[in-house]
């Protein structure tokens, strides 16, 4: 029978299915559905600044609203300070206890400080590991690429200083090198990888001339990117490789595995297919197996990276090239003249 275990930040899985950060996490009987179907973990949904910060603004207002009105009253107790976004850290503990397979906790934050006091707060949880989720989208004219790696930087660094428990990154491919900041990550402390961050993008509505934001999944076609670096990353690097975005179903993973990465996580093909999807992708993975002769997924794991294949160009420049080159085929398949 085909084994499908692997390793993941240093923690045993029983198969390569991780189940994304989402808000169908919410839902208590939604985790254990995911456990049943055969998910191997699960990332909790992201704890944001925003969230954080509003907060503890509501506290603020909250233990000062009469102070003016009741001076002689609020003075006689000690300042409160809050404990943060307190419902947030208890269902993440929940959820934790509920299930028994692995809980990963993602957190997005702006302030170093800030990074550092919830990782900590996160870690008491009981949580596995964190998932530091760079979701930084450029707005400033004045601030430099190199200015945000180093920030980024820092922050991995100091998060693993003050947590036990593995770090791993989810990044955009929106840097100059992807390859260079990654391991320049792995060096500052990150034992993993999910390649990569899917960013939202505003759209606009031309009656009303107003922008509106959609949520659209994903479609498979989206998974070339982090499968194109998985790649490229397989043999290079001593941290775990996840892949993210497009990844729908069985092929889907086994592309990424041939590839090099060590699991997958999934999440609009759950909401497209229900979370029982999980199970066929699963049993579907195990026949291709076997039907190859691959008793683990260590036996065809990078088989197809770029230090693996006999093409030297696939994953390079020269593929691109290629197919415009060809692009008279382009055209007589798609019946364009």
């Amino acid at each position: 029978m085909a084994d499908l275990h692997t390793t993941y930040l240093g923690i045993p899985l029983k198969n390569p299915i991780i189940v994304g950060a989402s808000n169908m996490v919410n839902n208590i009987d939604n985790l254990k559905r995911m456990e049943d179907a055969g998910a191997a973990a699960i990332v909790y949904k992201s704890l944001f600044e925003e969230q954080i910060q509003l907060e503890r603004l509501e506290m603020d207002e909250d233990l000062t609203e009469y102070n003016d009105r009741h001076a002689e009253m609020t003075t006689l107790f000690p300042d409160i300070e809050h404990a943060g976004p307190g419902e947030h850290l208890m269902n993440l503990r929940l959820a934790k206890e509920k299930v028994s397979i692995p809980v990963i906790a993602s957190l997005n934050c702006v302030f170093p400080d800030t990074w550092i006091e919830y990782a900590k707060l996160i870690e008491q949880t009981g949580v596995d590991a964190i998932e530091l989720n760079f979701y930084y989208v450029p707005r400033d004219f004045n601030t430099s690429d190199q200015e945000i790696i180093s920030q980024q930087l820092n922050i991995i660094k100091q998060v693993k200083e003050n947590i036990r428990i593995p770090v791993s990154v989810k990044l955009s491919a929106f840097y100059s090198n992807p390859l260079h900041t990654i391991k320049q990550m792995e060096l500052h402390g990150a034992s993993g990888f999910v390649l990569f961050n899917r960013f939202l993008q505003p759209d606009i509505h031309i009656d009303r001339q107003s922008h509106v934001n959609h949520f659209t999944p994903s479609i498979p076609e989206e998974n070339r990117l982090p499968l194109r670096f998985a790649g490229l990353l397989h043999g290079n690097i001593s941290s775990s490789i996840c892949c993210n975005s497009g990844i729908h179903n069985a092929d889907d993973v086994i592309k990424m595995i041939l590839a090099g990465a060590d699991c997958v996580q999934i999440v609009s093909t759950l909401y497209k297919n229900k979370i029982e999807h999980i199970s066929i992708i699963l049993e579907v993975l195990k026949k291709w197996m076997e039907h190859k002769n691959y008793n683990s997924l260590n036996d065809f794991k990078g088989l197809l990276s770029a230090n693996k294949v006999n093409d030297p160009f696939i994953y390079k420049r020269a593929q691109y090239i290629d197919i415009l080159l060809k692009s008279g085929e382009i055209f007589k398949k798609y019946k364009l003249h």
